[in-house]
């Protein structure tokens, strides 16, 4: 039940010795078990933050796109609209 790897504990009153009990013991590994969740659920949080900004990209390239072919249209609609001769 000792764990090397445990940071030392002190003595509860003085006089007796520490000692691990099945309730603390448990309590630790839960602690134990919580704090990998919880470093699990951050990691996929920031994979999912990093995806949602290449999709935000994408997006905007796309609009940025969709913009530019109407624009192109427009002044094309215009050129040809405009009768021969005026334009220099």
């Amino acid at each position: 039940m000792n764990d090397p790897r445990a940071a030392p504990r002190e003595a509860g009153r003085y006089g007796f010795e520490a000692f691990d009990c099945a309730p603390a013991l448990r309590l630790e590994a839960h602690e134990r078990v919580s704090t990998l969740h919880f470093e699990g659920l951050n990691r996929r949080a920031e994979k999912l933050e990093a995806q949602i900004e290449k999709l935000e990209k994408r997006l905007w390239l796309a609009v940025y796109g969709v913009v530019a072919v109407v624009l192109a249209q427009a002044f094309q609609s215009i050129l040809f609209a405009v009768p021969p001769g005026v334009l220099p």
